[in-house]
């Protein structure tokens, strides 16, 4: 299977404006750059996990008005849809590549999910590289570094799953764009695979 590089072109998209043109242009040059990993990751990812894992392409279908700001490739266990569960994601914002694992607003468990990394994360979290980043919400690009994160800052982040319906918990690896243009195919499996590795953790504790 060849893996396609990101290009100045698949980040530039999100410049485009109107609904229409954007969603004509991401469909052309992005969506089937997305389906290739989803195909890859999905058998690596079923390895990984140990569960039989589909890939879900955003179709950002319910928009009428506003043009995505950035776009995805999802990973979960369930052929029907990847919301309510937790997944692995690899996507787009006109800045940055991310590759992370997620448990946003749409999960039953994520209180459930919350409590338990608020108890028992501790040893996981040593794991992970303080280059990666963590989020408490996917509809916006910003995030902040591990190593710039202490022991309260991370009690909050789980507390605040459990008490607060909107919040979200997403952790993983940002790469600027002018360095994921410059990822060859291979670089760019290499890395994706590695962050999956170290975020492998959560997402069975989740």
């Amino acid at each position: 299977m060849d893996i396609p590089a990101f290009t100045d072109q698949d980040f530039n998209v999100f410049h485009i404006e109107g609904l229409d043109p954007r969603m004509e242009q991401l469909k052309s040059t992005l969506r089937p750059k997305l389906e290739v990993l989803g195909q890859y990751f999905s058998s690596v990812l079923s390895v990984m996990t140990g569960d039989e894992m589909f890939y879900h392409v955003a179709k950002h279908a319910r928009r009428t008005k506003n043009p995505p700001n950035d776009t995805w490739v999802a990973f979960a266990r369930s052929k029907r849809g990847y919301k309510m569960l937790p997944h692995f994601q690899i996507g787009l914002w006109p800045t940055h590549l991310f590759i992370w694992v997620a448990v946003i607003n749409e999960c039953p468990q994520k209180a459930e999910i919350g409590k338990r990394l608020e108890k028992e994360a501790g040893p996981l979290l040593e794991n992970i590289p303080g280059h990666y980043v963590w989020s408490d919400d996917h509809t916006k690009p910003g995030a902040t570094r591990m190593d710039h994160m202490d022991k309260q800052d991370f009690k909050n982040l789980f507390i605040r799953m459990q008490t607060v319906k909107k919040s979200e918990m997403l952790c993983g690896l940002q790469i600027p764009k002018d360095e994921a243009v410059k990822m060859s195919p291979d670089a760019l499996v290499k890395t994706i695979g590695n962050v999956f590795v170290h975020v492998l953790p959560l997402y069975k504790m989740a």
